[in-house]
């Protein structure tokens, strides 16, 4: 029997709004936390911080959302990069696999 060892590099927890991230913002703060300033990430906002293990911890914004560059309604059916991705789109696009929409268009890379 093999045995594996788990290790978690980040863990994630969403917020609705900035006004909730401001909140732990300021509780992380005041516990001395090394925490991030807000990071604007195109479709929702971060702050950063590692717990004494070493374990990065994101708090991100359900705001502004994926529709933030294209109509709900076209959601999902081409690529959008945020934009300090935008100029590596050549090396991304390959990469990613083929998906078959409910529309039946194919889009994706390889």
């Amino acid at each position: 029997m093999s045995t594996f060892t788990r290790v978690y590099s980040a863990c994630a927890w969403r917020v609705l709004d900035d006004g909730s991230q401001t909140l732990w913002l300021n509780r992380l703060q005041m516990r001395d936390a090394q925490v991030s300033a807000v990071m604007d990430r195109t479709y929702f906002h971060s702050i950063y911080f590692h717990e004494p293990n070493g374990v990065l911890f994101e708090i991100a914004t359900d705001n502004p959302g994926f529709a933030a560059d294209e109509p709900l309604d076209r959601l999902g059916t081409s690529l959008c990069l945020p934009s300090w991705f935008e100029p590596h789109r050549a090396q991304i696009e390959p990469k990613l696999p083929r998906l078959l929409l409910p529309t039946g268009q194919v889009v994706g890379g390889r």
